[in-house]
């Protein structure tokens, strides 16, 4: 449950209620965005529950679609978690933990170097930060923590989930009962998009912020007893999740007014500096720190399995399918990927990376959600120890909505939904590749 939770609860919060009410305007509709991300992720948590528990292996969706729609979709998926989604969300991470760090140092957010040519976020020159840098070091640093043994990445992400949650919890309830809100705020609005496009927008954003549910099925085959603990893990985690997300905006807006939150590019902060003045901020500021390091860490915990998975099958680099003699961890695909997660936080702002990683994992989220319904059909006789609650309703408005989102996206921001795109294609000839090669050695055998 601490993967679940911990692997969800990171930069989100703290940050993208900005965005949300920049594209819907008004609390109320803030709200419906943030219920409609909650049942959204609840479902695709009790389509994965099914999936979890009847294949219980390393890899999570990369089993799942190989098994459902055959090998070419598994590796698909395996590709685009560990080049856009999972190293994506990574570098989202990263980044968001220099923005909170640049509260106390403010000389993180200063230009370090800019590269004098049109690739960086909009087509402009690449500037690159002192806190980007020292993103770079914690994703390395956190890599290097799992690759030594995934007991001392887990003992992390417990103490790192306890202490977010207790955290979060805390500076909810000082500005419930500080007495400087108003409880006009949830009825004010601001000049914004609004509509079916600010509505999706908006939900990108906090689809963001749930974006990591699905990670404990990549680490299934080391989950003692899956069969019993990923369903409980997976429901309960995104339950305590949507919980903890709907009272920490009701504390927001009591707070702020929807125009306050709108210009805030820390929006935790800026409300405890209205109840506790500096000292607020910053208590606010180590939370934020906190619950992202936990994220994070979370992300590098499970991801690599999903490319060590597809390399054992023959469909990856081989390298990445090497397990350390000593460590027992996917050793070089945790290496690789933490690398290119840090290489990541040069592609973008914090907004352009969230889009980019949504998109292209929502698109498998769908096709992996629908797998519920075609292993159904495909495969009666599989052993399924947990069915999925409202089966077929749930899976078939998870996968709609997920294909809106992407078209709506995809009109929204054409480059980072084209981005992600773009890079998932670039693997197919690699996958013939491997395809080919792996039947040339069967043949050999």
């Amino acid at each position: 449950m601490s993967i679940v939770v911990g692997g969800v609860i990171g930069s989100g919060i703290f940050l993208v209620p900005s965005t949300m009410i920049q594209k819907v305007g008004s609390v109320d509709m803030l709200f419906a965005v943030w219920i409609c991300g909650g049942l959204l992720t609840l479902a695709g948590a009790l389509c994965y529950a099914e999936l979890s528990t009847a294949m219980p292996e390393a890899g999570g969706g990369y089993v799942f679609l190989r098994e459902t729609y055959g090998p070419l979709w598994g590796f698909i998926y395996a590709w685009t978690i560990t080049w856009v989604g999972k190293s994506g969300a990574a570098a989202t991470l990263g980044t968001a933990l220099f923005y909170y760090l640049a509260h106390f140092f403010p000389g993180l957010e200063r230009v370090l170097v800019t590269v004098p040519y049109p690739i960086g976020p909009g087509g402009e020159p690449l500037e690159i930060t002192h806190g980007q840098v020292l993103a770079m070091a914690v994703i390395l640093a956190l890599a290097l923590i799992n690759y030594i043994g995934v007991k001392s990445g887990g003992r992390v992400q417990v103490v790192g989930t306890v202490a977010k949650v207790g955290l979060i919890l805390g500076i909810v309830a000082a500005a419930l009962v500080s007495g400087e809100g108003d409880g006009a705020n949830y009825a004010a609005a601001m000049p914004a998009a609004g509509g079916v496009s600010g509505f999706f927008a908006a939900l990108v954003a906090a689809l963001w912020a749930y974006e990591g549910w699905a990670d404990l099925s990549y680490v299934a085959s080391e989950v003692k007893e899956p069969r019993k603990n990923l369903p409980r893990s997976l429901i309960g985690g995104t339950l305590i999740i949507i919980s903890v997300y709907a009272v920490t905006n009701l504390a927001y807006f009591y707070i702020l007014s929807p125009a306050e939150v709108g210009v805030s590019d820390r929006v935790a902060a800026t409300m405890m500096e209205r109840v506790a003045g500096g000292t607020g901020a910053g208590i606010v500021s180590i939370a934020a720190m906190i619950s992202i390091f936990a994220a994070l860490n979370a992300t590098l915990l499970t991801s690599p399995r999903v490319a060590f998975a597809a390399a054992q099958d023959g469909l990856f680099f081989r390298a990445m399918g090497h397990v350390h003699a000593e460590h027992r961890t996917p050793s070089t695909s945790i290496l690789v990927i933490g690398a290119w997660s840090a290489l990541l936080v040069f592609s973008g702002r914090y907004e352009n990376l969230f889009t980019y990683v949504v998109v292209a994992t929502w698109l498998l989220y769908g096709m992996t959600t629908a797998a519920v319904i075609v292993l159904r059909k495909k495969r009666p006789d599989m052993p399924r120890p947990y069915r999925t609650l409202g089966y077929p309703v749930v899976p078939i408005l998870f996968v709609l909505v997920a294909a809106g989102m992407f078209v709506s996206t995809l009109l929204d921001s054409p480059r980072e939904t084209l981005m992600g795109l773009t890079l998932i294609l670039g693997g197919l000839p690699f996958y013939f590749y491997w395809k080919r090669r792996r039947k040339y050695e069967r043949r050999g055998a």
